[in-house]
């Protein structure tokens, strides 16, 4: 189901340390009168023990700020948030640094969603974004 308010996506993998993430996810989101969704995709796999308490404290970390957590299993994960993007009116994601590789999250899902803004943060929590710019003749 499509939601008609536009949203920013915050992209979590299954670290505690992504709390970050959201908490500048939903300042994005309030500066722009957006939604705020939280995504986090798993590769599939048998047991999940390990990371049950990490994925749970995001859960509660979304909650907090007002958001729904979505977790997908999937062993792509570029196509599955840019499936989530389309389903779901995101105007931008939110996400972690790039790790400088070709065949990084990052660049696939751009590849996939070339229309998407990006923001990505830094582990001392400085804001980088790329941003659709549009040239009108």
């Amino acid at each position: 189901m499509k939601s008609e308010k536009p949203s920013v996506l915050a992209c979590v993998t299954s670290q505690y340390e992504c709390d970050r993430i959201i908490k500048t996810a939903k300042h994005i989101a309030d500066d722009c009168d957006c939604e705020l969704r939280v995504l986090s995709v798993l590769h599939p796999t048998n047991n999940y023990t390990n990371i049950s308490d990490q994925i749970e404290y995001l859960y509660i970390v979304a909650k907090e700020s007002g958001a729904d957590m979505t977790v997908l299993f999937n062993s792509n994960p570029a196509e599955a948030v840019s499936e989530f993007v389309k389903e779901n009116n995101v105007q931008r994601i939110v996400t972690g640094m790039h790790d400088g590789k070709d065949n990084s999250f990052l660049v696939k899902f751009n590849q996939l969603s070339p229309l998407t803004s990006i923001s990505m943060i830094s582990k001392d929590n400085n804001v980088y974004s790329l941003d659709l710019c549009r040239c009108y003749s």
